[in-house]
């Protein structure tokens, strides 16, 4: 991508973006990324908060070095278009840890985008987005896998799921996997769906209102996100509160 050229939704990594907000980036801003090399056995580990001051086009790209770790636990709730793309290169060993959350109303897309290149043998990769939304608002997940021809006992999986609570909110997924080792491990699952009105019935029988049901039902929902999390609780109630807004 050149600074004379903006994407567009026929782009296929933009595809589910807002076409308004894209025609309205400054082109420079798309050569923005924040560039990261892991030495071979680092862990890193970095918590983002992409909310209302916070909106936009965020890029990020890491070299993991073999055996190092690498983690990203990003909130994206900004009630205008915002977009998280990570692109990643994995050596010998190393590991890439996703925990992703969009959540919001109104009318703002919100997506995750990734590129995950297994170079080397024995790297690992794990991705989970949950998207929670309403209004007419839009939660993504595009999020490829590649494995290089001697990236040999690569593993490596992505789970996205997202959860409508009302009529007018969608979401959209796209995984990819490009595989030229014959000796890997690679999965990935996508469900979409509406709350559990069963489970809300329940809570209810036992005393809790509607409120606090929907709170604890999407609570446990977005926590997939942030397992490997040492402490989550900072990005849970983060995300939790967007529910009162």
């Amino acid at each position: 991508m050149t600074l004379a050229t903006l994407p567009t939704t026929r782009h296929e990594d933009w595809r589910y973006a807002d076409g308004t907000a894209l025609s309205a980036l400054a082109p420079h801003s798309l050569d923005d990324w924040h560039k990261a090399v892991l030495a071979p056995g680092e862990t890193r580990s970095k918590d983002l908060l992409l909310d209302a001051a916070h909106p936009g086009v965020h890029r990020v790209r890491l070299d993991v070095g073999a055996g190092a770790r690498a983690e990203i636990f990003a909130v994206l709730s900004a009630n205008e278009y915002t977009r998280l793309e990570v692109e990643v290169t994995l050596r010998e060993g190393a590991h890439f840890e996703l925990g992703g959350v969009t959540i919001g109303g109104r009318n703002a897309v919100r997506e995750i985008v990734t590129r995950v290149n297994h170079a080397e043998p024995g790297g690992t990769s794990n991705q989970v987005v949950r998207s929670v939304h309403w209004g007419t608002a839009t939660g993504n997940f595009l999020g490829r896998i590649g494995v290089a021809r001697d990236a040999q006992r690569t593993d490596a999986g992505q789970s996205f799921k997202a959860l409508l609570l009302e009529r007018g909110a969608s979401a959209n997924t796209k995984p990819e996997l490009e595989i030229f080792a014959d000796d890997v491990k690679c999965a990935h699952g996508a469900a979409i769906g509406q709350m559990d009105e069963a489970a809300r019935f329940y809570m209810a029988s036992r005393g809790l209102s509607p409120e606090a049901a929907k709170a604890l039902l999407v609570r446990a929902f977005v926590a997939d996100a942030f397992v490997e999390h040492a402490q989550p609780d900072a990005l849970l109630e983060a995300a939790l509160g967007e529910l009162d807004r």
